[in-house]
Formats: C-alpha cells, structure tokens, sequence
C-alpha cells in the first residue's frame, strides 16, 4: 500500500498529460511546417485529458480550416494521427483531444444545447429520447451534459449511424 500523499499521484498524472501535450505540439509544428500553415499550439490539461488546440497567428487568417474539413472530418482524422504520434513516443493509448481554431469548442457549446433540449423533454415526458448520429466526441460532451444533469444516457448503435439516447434516472 502506497503512502504517498493522492496529491502526488494527481501531480504525477498531470505531468504525463503535459508530456502528451508536448509530444502532440511537436508533430503538430511539423505538420504545420510541412502544410505550409501558420498556426500557434497551446497545450492544456482538460477534464483529465491532454488539449491540444491550433490557433490562427491571425484572427483573420482562415485557412487552418482546412484542418478541420467537413463536419470535421480531417480534424478527427488529424486527432488520431496525433494520438498515435504519442502512443509511439510514451508506448501509451493516448487519449488527447484536439481543437483547431476553435472547431470543438464551438461545438462543444451546440452539443450541450442539444443536450439540454433532450434534458429537458426527458423530465417533462418522462420518456426515453434518442438523438441523431454523432462521432465519438460528439457522444461523450452529451453523456457528459447528462450525467450532470443527474439523468443517464447510453450509446446504440453501430458508426457511423451511433446514437445517445437519453432517460430518466
């Protein structure tokens, strides 16, 4: 039995997650690099995840877009390749998320409103509500809207078709 005090093992825990951060900026500034874009990488440590975002050097330069694609498709895409650029430097499963220019964040804010949408039909209906199709990150800001609002909430479904749906406690 360990008798090191638990804030040591959350210093320890946010160390590793500020590596993953430092490991994913570095290939990031490579791609950058190679991509010809300008961006600056700010590195944060999120609801016990490593964040990653890349920001516009200029507010009126659009053309990290591209890294985002549609519906976000080359981000998520990006968001892999980065975790795996990780993985084969700490030998771990990362599980880091990445935000360009603001994409997830913006969404994050839409996510939670559809999410309180189907709060609220929930405790007035008392019925289960199943939402339309989203990608992993999309399901997880849901479920994580849910559980705070003291509901529960699970996935069905097979991708790219899987759902959350939404019940009463």
């Amino acid at each position: 039995m360990s008798t090191e005090p638990e804030t040591t093992v959350d210093v320890d825990v946010v160390r590793r997650l500020e590596e993953e951060g430092e490991i994913a900026a570095d290939y990031l500034e490579e791609l950058l690099d190679i991509t010809d874009l300008d961006g600056d990488i700010e590195i944060d440590v999120d609801h016990g995840r490593a964040a990653v975002e890349i920001v516009a050097e200029d507010a009126t330069d659009a053309s990290l877009r591209r890294l985002i694609g549609p519906e976000g498709e080359v981000l998520d895409a990006l968001q892999e390749l980065t975790r795996l650029a990780v993985q084969t430097r700490t030998g771990e499963r990362s599980r880091l998320m990445l935000d360009v220019a603001g994409h997830r964040a913006a969404r994050r804010a839409e996510l939670v409103a559809v999410a309180q949408g189907a709060i609220d039909q929930v405790t007035a209906s008392g019925e289960a509500v199943r939402l339309d199709p989203m990608n992993p990150f999309e399901r997880k800001v849901v479920h994580d809207a849910v559980a705070e609002a003291g509901l529960v909430s699970d996935s069905e479904g097979v991708e790219p078709q899987r759902r959350v749906v939404v019940r009463p406690a």
